[in-house]
């Protein structure tokens, strides 16, 4: 048709419809390794424009060398990295979403034998960063008048199991900001997504929290074919790339040899 835009034609309508003939951006956190970094990988291959996000600058270097991301190094525990990741990822193109994927879990102790300070780093890495960047992303998205809010949470924020007190209480709390912000931000063009996935293969959740690669091994014994972190990357593009009415409240993600956290209990209980 004479005159249609180049990029109506290689770019999915719904993202059209939200940028105006501009590829949709997204700001990644957690992209270093697992999830974070498929979801980014996905994101780019399909004509997004993704800013990165992580601690280890070499890897986001490695990772946009690659794949054409706009990499930015920043600690999501502090306030001032927050805002600095927002401005340079606001300058390098107007963000439509991000994709809250930052966390992760340390120990398994019991709640008799809790550990303070693995509860206060899980707490602070998984709701109090993810607050901090999400309110610190909003005010330009709200002002645009479009914009989406992913938070990767687990089936641990919907349920609990032996040893799993302090990512349990994290993933709740993190999944009540998600909740809480569908009803605050309800009639505004703001989309609100929980994806929580149960047991993913990734090359260090379980490693970081376990803290031998022997023990990390063992939570997958057993399972056939465990979900990886392509699997969730897919499930968090489509999402995203659904047409802009429709939002994704929250979405469980299990491999078939799960059904419940009884599982996870099972397995790192060494059963």
């Amino acid at each position: 048709m004479p005159g249609r835009p180049v990029l109506e034609a290689t770019i999915p309508w719904c993202h059209t419809a939200r940028m105006s003939h501009r590829s949709p951006h997204a700001l990644v956190t957690g992209a270093s390794t697992g999830i974070g970094r498929a979801t980014a990988i996905l994101l780019a291959e399909a004509g997004w424009q993704v800013t990165v996000t992580a601690r280890r600058a070499e890897r986001l270097e490695a990772l946009a060398a690659q794949y054409g991301v706009h990499p930015v190094v920043a600690d999501l525990t502090d306030h001032d990295q927050v805002v600095r990741l927002v401005e340079q990822a606001e300058a390098y193109a107007p963000l439509t979403s991000l994709v809250n994927v930052a966390g992760g879990a340390l120990g398994v102790d019991s709640i008799a034998e809790a550990d303070l300070g693995r509860w206060s780093a899980m707490y602070e890495r998984n709701v109090l960063a993810t607050l901090d960047l999400t309110r610190t992303v909003m005010p330009a998205m709200r002002e645009r008048g479009r914009g989406d809010l992913l938070f990767l949470t687990s089936t641990a924020g919907h349920d609990t199991y032996p040893g799993g007190g302090g990512y349990v209480a994290a993933k709740h709390a993190e999944r009540i900001i998600a909740t809480t912000l569908r009803q605050e931000l309800v009639g505004e063009n703001i989309r609100i997504i929980e994806i929580a996935p149960g047991i993913v293969k990734t090359e260090e959740f379980s490693l970081n929290r376990l803290g031998s690669q022997d023990a990390a091994d063992d939570v997958y014994r057993g399972i056939a074919e465990p979900l990886t972190a392509e699997d969730i990357a897919r499930t968090i593009q489509f999402t995203l790339e659904l047409p802009p009415h429709v939002n994704i409240d929250s979405m469980i993600v299990r491999g078939i040899a799960q059904a419940t956290n009884t599982l996870v209990a099972r397995v790192e209980d060494g059963a």
